[in-house]
């Protein structure tokens, strides 16, 4: 990087000649639509937020000065659903689906075995790979979930490495049931959910601020997904859950019910599934990268829409079912696939994203937001699904200081 340039990270500086300006914030500034857009715009970053948004012809001096030449800026895409603090490979768990296999959950426990056979440093380094991987696409914002390790050490520990790499953790004990507590063709799932909700919340709690589970039939119950859920609320954590990946079921009005931020993946929704996510605040955040990888139906997002549901996207990149950190793939795949126009999608990788996590000061262009910015080699944010698999984000800024530079 040239010195010049590094000379503008470290201090208030303004970001200019943007050419199409995304800010989510149509009350603030911009066009009134959804996305907020502002043609010919600039922003002022100091202190690690945004200063002032407005025309660039407008625009207070400042020293430190970047101009973009035209391109997009967006905000930074808010990731709110991954699983990156893992070891081992599922490529042939893949290659197998491909050729006709179909998915469960059986597989994380493949992943398990491997993670927990994993040193510490091996975990959080390709946890950090990942992370960068994914700043380079343009997410300044990732959830991290554990869920591979599945003992009370194990678990505390890749959250601890979360940790490093993200302020947005998750306990996700209650992903599958590990094999200790399975003999043959039965397990003692009462006997793990007793574990998760003891012992394992009390060592995990204060490293998370989510709580999560996956209701679904192979993982955990109704039942003991509330049970959970309800132990994770009384010490302090926020409430998510997998549910409706698999099939129809009622997790969704039990997400609901509960107050949960988000319920994720929501494929296979019944009428009333999408009546209580409209008329509540929980997100329906819809994984695309789920239903590429396994071949399942992709959820219907057109319906949830138009609705009136808040809708996320996200892109539970994991070892088994979507092994994926791009964002741009999944609004393309959701655009193509979903029924989503290319505004919406955006909208759902970043302000939804941001919805999902009870976030105000991320997936926003505003004064008091946090400085995430992604340029665009594009003069708009439509190129992202008009060209899918084309690497498009050339800068990229978290906290106002420049986290990713890869094209000219």
């Amino acid at each position: 990087m040239a010195d010049a340039e590094s000379h503008l990270l470290t201090e208030p500086h303004l970001i200019t000649d943007i050419g199409q300006l995304v800010t989510n914030d149509p009350a603030g500034v911009g066009d009134g639509s959804p996305l907020g857009i502002m043609t010919d715009a600039a922003v002022l970053v100091a202190d690690g937020r945004v200063a002032w948004v407005g025309a660039a012809s407008a625009a207070p001096a400042a020293d430190a000065v970047t101009s973009v030449r035209g391109a997009a800026v967006i905000p930074g895409f808010v990731d709110s659903h991954s699983h990156i603090v893992f070891a081992g490979d599922r490529a042939a768990e893949f290659e197998a689906r491909m050729s006709g296999s179909s998915y469960s959950a059986g597989g994380i426990r493949s992943t398990v075995e491997a993670t927990r056979a994993a040193s510490p440093e091996s975990l959080l380094a390709r946890a950090g790979a990942i992370v960068a991987e994914m700043r380079a696409q343009g997410t300044t914002t990732v959830e991290i979930k554990s869920g591979y390790g599945l003992t009370v050490d194990s678990e505390r520990l890749l959250l601890e490495l979360a940790g490093q790499v993200s302020d947005e953790v998750t306990f996700l004990g209650a992903h599958v049931v590990p094999p200790e507590f399975s003999d043959g063709d039965s397990a003692d799932t009462e006997g793990y959910v007793d574990l998760v909700v003891g012992d394992m919340l009390d060592a995990c709690a204060p490293l998370a601020r989510w709580i999560d589970v996956f209701c679904e039939t192979g993982a955990f119950t109704p039942e003991q997904s509330e049970r959970i859920l309800k132990a994770g609320a009384a010490r302090g954590l926020g409430i998510r859950m997998h549910a409706s990946q698999l099939g129809p079921g009622p997790g969704v009005q039990l997400a609901v019910d509960l107050g949960a931020a988000s319920v994720d993946h929501c494929t296979y929704l019944s009428d009333d599934d999408v009546e209580a996510l409209a008329a509540s605040d929980t997100v329906a955040t819809l994984l695309p990268g789920v239903e590429f990888s396994t071949r399942h139906p992709y959820p219907d997002a057109r319906r949830l829409i138009d609705a009136d549901a808040t809708v996320a996207l996200a892109s539970d990149c994991n070892p088994g079912s979507s092994y994926t950190s791009s964002m741009p793939f999944c609004i393309a795949v959701a655009v193509r696939d979903m029924r989503m126009t290319p505004a919406e999608a955006l909208w759902a990788a970043t302000a939804g994203g941001a919805a999902a996590l009870r976030r105000n000061d991320i997936g926003r262009i505003r004064v008091g937001a946090r400085a995430d910015l992604a340029e665009l080699a594009a003069p708009s944010f439509v190129h992202l699904a008009y060209r899918p698999g084309v690497p498009l984000v050339r800068r990229v800024w978290k906290d106002g200081v420049l986290a990713a530079s890869s094209l000219p």
